[in-house]
């Protein structure tokens, strides 16, 4: 892969400094990997762990979440984004850009004082105005240092954003005391979320007295005179209840403290999430791991107040026990294979809130997508229910799973059978719903419901049994994205089924052999992403090792787009230590790709989420930690004199049979052996 001259740059200096530092999970992270052109559709935005501030700079042009690295032009800066999501991306809101009165509303940046780190950023640009950025939860500081003595102008804007603006409001202009409510469509325009928020402007410390002056388009403009070395601040906090509830966040989360202060505090809760997973050095591997869990850990975003209220998806008012939290900005067809799994291993207290959050989206009346009284920006909820069966079945509490089975009945009446992988995704809902009705010991209910589950089947003997001459077109039959090919493997609920009677085990193997060997695998949208593991489950975990291996490590050939086959693959790493981070065209999707890296390196995948297991391959470290809560730790090692060849997997040093490990055991801390055969 050609790297730019100033990735490679940035890349070397911030391996340097952090080999200066500890080698802490925190310092490894590279914000830039990502963010170039259509390779992750990342931004290097200060935020701090599942937070709702996403301050970040826009630039022109712009990928989907308003930045491109290879832009050196600047708009300014705003305040969420949806991470790493197609369509247009989502978020953008509040807006504001500082620069000298007669200034251009674009200024040149100087891409070599670009940073960032977990919660921070900073550049220099126009006539050396240094911009830094930090954030924590639904609160952040934007900061200005002034060059020159002169006038400068700040502009805010709570229009701006990359999805249809439906309203914006202010209902205070005072600088010392901004406040507003914001709203747009979500992503995709297929719903529409409402923000408020509440900011005070500051110089040198000090409120601001100048008074407003109108734009057009619902902007404010501030004009202040300066002297060089001067200061202005933006101090901002969001909320979705009103702008009231804005300004208590703004006094909780950033009161009196200094950028310095909520940089430090967005670092240490930054160390204390990336301190769950351990693995060693400070090399190339160790800072994926890294910044992909930092990805990973950046949705849903947290949406309840300081006084624990918050708003569901159908705009209705509601207070949060004390001690747990709610949260929103849902991908879940995106991530629910990976980045939700993962949360479940990593953070049981937030998974079951989390957990909580998804049954409240049955109980405010689900869509699939998107509802008009979102209170964050939201992709599409489907496979909600198999996220809750997968939390359940893996003792994650959170929600009471008698009220949410009937609606999760309700809704598989209005889910789409039409097209082969409709049906498909709908069985695999239909599953969910069956085994969570069993679990509850409604016996005849998860019988129905069975059979409605499992009658795709005749769909899939018809359509993926035997090789079609449009099995390799993209959309063909009316698939959303993807190939024949690629959705063959994806009934994963029922993969005894289609090894063993679908197909046959031989001809499984064979023609999933021909699969990859043909290079019909598409590592840049999810529905064949556990494909590489398949191999494991029907005693082949060779094979399933050597292409984990190549996936994580090394260039491959991608052949496809959401639109179609390319007429020659894009040649690159699908991961990479680049700001062109991911294979071409491959977004990260709410962490979806990104949990995908985590849990590869680890030598752990959860193949059918709902089925409380993983599957196992080698790691990619000799040795790596996993923290589990409660005094509980999950070792992940490689022994032998030999990398190659056979291997034996021992839990606690007694054998385990096949390659899979189940949840509850690993759950329990302990030690997973791979010991090679020498």
């Amino acid at each position: 892969m050609i790297r730019t001259t100033l990735g490679l740059a940035l890349l070397l200096f911030s391996t340097a400094a952090a080999a200066q530092r500890s080698a802490e999970p925190v310092d490894l992270v590279d914000p830039f990997v990502g963010t170039s052109g259509d390779h992750g559709q990342l931004t290097p935005a200060a935020t701090g762990p599942y937070g709702m501030v996403q301050l970040s700079p826009d630039t022109r042009p712009a990928e989907h979440a308003g930045y491109d690295f290879a832009a050196t032009q600047l708009t300014g800066f705003s305040h969420t984004r949806a991470v790493g999501v197609g369509c247009g991306g989502g978020g953008g809101d509040l807006h504001v850009a500082v620069g000298y009165a007669g200034d251009a509303p674009l200024w040149r940046m100087d891409k070599a004082s670009e940073k960032a780190a977990p919660g921070w950023y900073r550049v220099r640009y126009g006539s050396g105005i240094t911009a830094e950025l930090a954030a924590i939860g639904a609160a952040g500081i934007s900061r200005f240092t002034l060059p020159r003595a002169g006038t400068v102008r700040v502009v805010l804007d709570p229009r701006h954003g990359y999805t249809k603006r439906k309203s914006a409001e202010w209902t205070g202009t005072a600088a010392r005391d901004l406040r507003g409510r914001m709203s747009a469509g979500t992503v995709c325009d297929n719903g529409t979320y409402h923000l408020a928020f509440a900011a005070a402007l500051t110089l040198n410390g000090k409120p601001v007295t100048a008074a407003a002056i109108p734009l057009a388009g619902d902007k404010l403009a501030f004009d202040l005179p300066v002297a060089a070395g001067a200061q202005v601040e933006l101090r901002t906090g969001l909320s979705v209840v009103d702008p009231q509830s804005a300004h208590g966040v703004l006094d909780a989360m950033i009161g009196r403290r200094t950028l310095e202060q909520v940089r430090a505090g967005a670092r240490t809760a930054w160390a204390a999430e990336l301190g769950r997973v351990r693995v060693p050095g400070t090399g190339e591997r160790a800072r994926l791991v890294y910044t992909h869990l930092f990805r990973a850990m950046q949705t849903p975003a947290r949406i309840d107040d300081m006084d624990g209220r918050y708003r569901r998806s159908d705009g209705t008012l509601h207070q949060v026990p004390r001690g747990h939290h709610r949260y929103a900005g849902w991908a879940v067809w995106d991530n629910y294979r990976t980045q939700l799994p993962l949360i479940g291993l990593l953070d049981t207290p937030r998974a079951a809130d989390i957990a909580a959050s998804l049954a409240e989206l049955y109980m405010a009346g689900k869509a699939q997508w998107a509802t008009q009284h979102e209170p964050f920006i939201t992709v599409r909820t489907e496979h909600a229910g198999i996220a809750l069966l997968d939390f359940r079945r893996k003792g994650i509490g959170g929600f009471d799973a008698a009220r949410v089975l009937p609606l999760m009945v309700e809704e598989l009446r209005g889910l789409p059978r039409e097209t082969p992988d409709q049906q498909i995704e709908t069985a695999y809902d239909a599953w969910a719903a069956a085994e969570l009705a069993q679990d509850l010991g409604q016996s005849a209910l998860s019988q129905t419901l069975r059979a409605d589950a499992l009658s795709y089947r005749p769909m899939w003997e018809k359509v993926f049994r035997e090789i079609g001459p449009d099995s390799d077109t993209v959309k063909a039959r009316g698939l959303y994205q993807g190939t024949l090919w690629q959705y063959r493997w994806a009934p994963v609920f029922d993969l005894d089924w289609v090894v063993n009677q679908g197909l046959g085990r031989a001809r499984f193997n064979a023609e999933l052999a021909r699969f990859f060997d043909e290079g019909l695998f598409n590592m840049t949208n999810q529905p064949d992403i556990q494909a590489p593991f398949l191999f494991a489950m029907t005693g082949q975990p060779q094979r399933t090792r050597e292409l984990v291996n190549t996936i994580l490590h090394q260039p491959m050939d991608h052949w496809y787009t959401n639109a179609g086959k390319r007429p020659a693959p894009w040649h690159g790493r699908a991961f990479a230590l680049d700001p062109v981070g991911y294979a071409d065209g491959m977004d990260d999707d709410a962490g979806g790709m990104a949990s995908w890296y985590v849990w590869a390196s680890l030598g752990l995948y959860p193949l059918a989420p709902g089925k409380p297991f993983y599957v196992t391959t080698p790691p990619a470290f000799d040795h790596a930690e996993v923290q589990l809560g409660n005094g509980r730790r999950l070792v992940v090692r490689t022994t032998g004199a030999a990398r190659a060849g056979a291997w034996q997997m021992r839990w606690n040093g007694q054998p385990l049979k096949g390659y899979s490990v189940d949840h509850a055991l690993i759950a329990q801390g302990g030690t997973l052996e791979f010991v090679f055969r020498d």
